[in-house]
């Protein structure tokens, strides 16, 4: 910013405002009444947060290409499966009978499902063993699993210059932003090189600061129409 534009503004300034940006765009990302498909994947990553690894779970839209759910916790386990899940659920005005997510073989994901089945909500669960296809379901579901796992590479691609993050509000910062890039900002070669979530605001702007800002402000018209 200083060689740029002769602007000096410290580190913290920054982290403040992605900070801030992320608050304001998050509630925007997670009730976005999305278009879905009905071909859902899900995966777990590592991150570090403070020094110790911690675990982000990805639900996705394999078809759409729309990341669903991101919640990041300090353990692997059934409590974070059935919230990433449920983040999932949120998203339909009526749960599909037929509903799917594959994952991997993980038990925390067959457990959520005996979660929901006992309060009513049904759905499958298909899970792709290890790395090779030694079962038919692994046959048939590993490219929806592959698709997730390349999701992952993406993000960590953009994380590791990080290092890794000081606070735990500093990683749902990141990954908040994260997604609200991957979903309305970044086109995608499986998508013939459109965005996710296609926003006429958005696509008529020339650059991608611009759409940063058209973007913020649009979350916050969204929360004020939200509060008023």
């Amino acid at each position: 910013m200083k060689d740029v534009h002769g602007l000096n503004i410290s580190h913290q300034s920054i982290l403040n405002y992605e900070n801030s940006v992320a608050l304001l765009l998050k509630p925007y990302v997670d009730h976005y009444p999305y278009e879905l498909s009905d071909q859902f994947c899900g995966d777990e990553t590592y991150i570090r947060v403070g020094g110790r690894w911690h675990y982000l779970f990805f639900f996705f839209d394999a078809v759409k290409k729309i990341i669903l759910s991101y919640p990041v916790s300090d353990n692997r386990d059934t409590q974070t499966a059935i919230l990433a899940i449920d983040e999932v659920l949120m998203k339909f005005k009526e749960i599909p009978e037929d509903l799917t997510f594959v994952v991997d073989g993980n038990p925390i994901y067959l457990l959520a499902q005996h979660f929901f089945a006992q309060h009513g909500i049904s759905f499958d669960i298909k899970q792709v063993i290890g790395l090779t296809n030694e079962d038919p379901v692994s046959t048939e579901y590993r490219p929806l699993k592959q698709i997730i796992e390349r999701l992952n590479r993406t993000f960590k691609g953009n994380y590791r210059q990080t290092h890794g993050f000081g606070s735990e509000q500093g990683s749902v910062s990141f990954v908040t932003l994260f997604v609200a890039y991957f979903n309305f900002l970044r086109p995608h070669s499986a998508l013939e090189g459109k965005v996710p979530v296609l926003q006429p605001e958005l696509l008529q702007l020339p650059n991608m600061p611009a759409r940063w800002a058209k973007l913020i402000g649009l979350a916050q018209d969204w929360i004020e129409e939200q509060t008023a």
